[in-house]
């Protein structure tokens, strides 16, 4: 995403959504505890809009991403989403998908890693928006449920289809899509869903510790290590070298690679300017 900004203003208030920020650590809280914080057209836009203008800001080094109350996210809102969707004709249809899909493109897209810390449910959207995430930290209570087949939809919504098998495999990505059974927390990292299980009521101060790290970290090469990530998904071996060989000659000349020699040296902990 590109850091050079148009005429468009920062946006002082997400009313879809709750944002907090702290010495380059935004926590995005989904906040709609008495539906399991389900998603509305607003919540998806706002969602996709944030990414973009934090991405543009540079400003932010960490992204959690979690949900208050009993889970993390149930999904799209039955009345709001799924009733209207209902009345809607295919342009517009097409319009509402390509929006959900947006907001998967901007968390892989986005140049700071992002954690989803999950407890509860996590599911339909909610389940993509988790596996969309760099990490994802879960305490034992949560499960993930990917329902689109059972809802009469194709499981492979919102780009679950492609990013799911790069994470779990083929087989297993074809067991939680086609049949749309719930996987819980300890099923979920023995498959490989999650980066980490840790103690029930954990996730939320986990995340908030990983981010932390983070945000502390070399930024730009987090930055560069995961769109390497995203984009050598589908290279061939021959490009995707070309492509690291690349990308650490512009590192090598960078100021964290410099730091990291003068430290070394000077036997001290470096101090990383994400240059």
């Amino acid at each position: 995403m590109s850091p050079f900004p148009s005429s468009a203003r920062h946006t002082e208030e997400w009313r879809h959504l709750r944002l907090t920020t702290r010495d380059g650590v935004a926590t995005v809280t989904l906040a709609r505890p008495e539906k399991l914080n389900a998603l509305t057209f607003g919540a998806y836009a706002d969602l996709r809009d944030l990414l973009a203008e934090l991405a543009r800001e540079r400003s932010v080094r960490a992204l959690v991403i979690g949900g208050e109350g009993r889970g993390f996210c149930s999904g799209g809102d039955v009345d709001d989403i799924i009733g209207a969707t209902l009345a809607m004709d295919t342009a517009r249809l097409l319009d509402f998908n390509r929006m959900t899909g947006q907001v998967v493109r901007a968390i892989r897209e986005c140049p700071f890693p992002v954690i989803a810390a999950v407890h509860g449910v996590a599911a339909g959207a909610g389940a993509v928006l988790a596996l969309a995430a760099d990490f994802r930290i879960a305490d034992p209570t949560a499960r993930f449920a990917f329902l689109f087949t059972r809802v009469g939809l194709s499981g492979g919504d919102m780009g679950a289809a492609y990013l799911l098998p790069r994470v779990v495999g083929l087989g297993h990505a074809t067991r939680l899509l086609m049949l749309g059974e719930p996987i819980h927390a300890p099923d979920a990292e023995r498959i490989g869903l999650l980066s980490e299980m840790t103690e029930e009521g954990a996730a939320d101060a986990r995340a908030a510790e990983l981010a932390r790290h983070l945000a502390d970290g070399p930024a730009l090469a987090y930055e560069r290590t995961k769109a390497l990530l995203t984009a050598e998904l589908d290279m061939p071996l021959a490009a995707a070298v070309e492509l690291d060989a690349a990308t650490q000659a512009l590192l090598m000349n960078g100021e964290d690679y410099a730091e990291f020699h003068a430290a070394f040296t000077e036997k001290r902990a470096p101090r990383w300017r994400g240059r």
